[in-house]
């Protein structure tokens, strides 16, 4: 009898070294405090990028600020707030100036009595203005500073872009929404580059065309296969406008855009795809978002970056 307690007892305390080894093996693994470390620095690393993001389109000159966007069709248009004016530029005084084409030339002249500002200086009479093609555009605040006109050039055409600091896109913005950072998502990229001089045709949301520098292209691995986006560029980086499987599903429709460095000398990019961002149509309607060409519309779904925005382009 008392051999047989005994080796009941031995059987009992392996059973249980039996059932702690089990709890052990189907315990998660420890975690490794430098891999949570570095999550944990990425993580602050891309709070602040985004808080960034979103102070760069509240700012003065931010993407929400825009009120207009008005082409000149004719040889003169007078410039001011109302609907009985030529360009109804929705804020300020109600007859603010006359923009005048001639030839490869747009000059501005204000109206008697009203305060424009042309770098900090008052405008007193006939001024020719600056696109942003050149060096340093021409910027003309007027409505005590709160607005700013500025001339581009789009496909061939010009226009006048509006700012003003109480933009409707601007007071009623509804902030921003990202899917969560995710390392994985910084992903190893290969350079490929394109014979010298070599453009791309660019098709904006209004349905303008503009031939862009197209240095080349980068290859990543993703999901078993390979993964290619033409780039944009001058020298100074690269330039990705794509459309993915998230597109119109969780991300903006239209697609997004990515920043990246310029390769190095062995060709080596870095893609951090959770610093995709919207275009700025998704905020205003007074935007010429070029938008991503067809090699670039990828079937892969990037959840990683900006979302689509929660509020409504103004």
């Amino acid at each position: 009898m008392a051999a047989a307690g005994g080796l009941a007892g031995s059987l009992a305390i392996a059973l249980a070294w039996l059932a702690l080894a089990g709890c052990a093996a189907d315990a998660p693994p420890a975690a490794d405090p430098a891999a949570t470390e570095a999550d944990a620095a990425y993580a602050r690393e891309e709070a602040a990028w985004r808080a960034a993001r979103e102070r760069s389109l509240l700012a003065d000159d931010g993407w929400t600020t825009l009120v207009g966007l008005h082409w000149l069709s004719l040889p003169a248009h007078h410039l001011g707030n109302g609907e009985r004016i030529g360009i109804d530029l929705r804020f300020g005084p109600p007859r603010l100036g006359l923009v005048q084409q001639a030839g490869d030339t747009v000059y501005f002249t204000p109206e008697h009595g009203v305060a424009v500002a042309l770098d900090g200086e008052p405008v007193r009479g006939r001024v020719a203005l600056r696109s942003d093609r050149d060096a340093a555009p021409t910027r003309l605040a007027f409505d005590q500073g709160k607005g700013e006109l500025t001339l581009i050039e789009r496909g061939g055409r010009r226009a006048l872009r509006v700012r003003h600091a109480d933009a409707p896109a601007r007071v009623r913005f509804a902030g921003l929404r990202f899917w969560e950072p995710d390392r994985g998502w910084r992903v190893p990229a290969r350079f490929v580059p394109h014979p010298p001089g070599r453009t791309l045709e660019i098709v904006n949301i209004l349905g303008q065309t503009e031939a862009m520098p197209n240095p080349g292209a980068v290859e990543f691995e993703r999901d078993g296969r390979t993964w290619r986006l033409e780039a944009i560029g001058d020298g100074d980086g690269l330039f990705l406008m794509f459309a993915d499987g998230t597109s119109g599903h969780g991300s903006y429709g239209a697609g997004r855009y990515l920043d990246a460095a310029a390769p190095d000398a062995d060709g080596r990019v870095t893609l951090d795809f959770n610093r995709a961002y919207n275009p700025p149509c998704a905020y205003t309607l007074h935007a010429t978002c070029p938008l991503p060409p067809s090699a670039n519309r990828l079937r892969l779904p990037i959840a990683a970056g900006e979302q689509a925005y929660a509020g409504s382009a103004l």
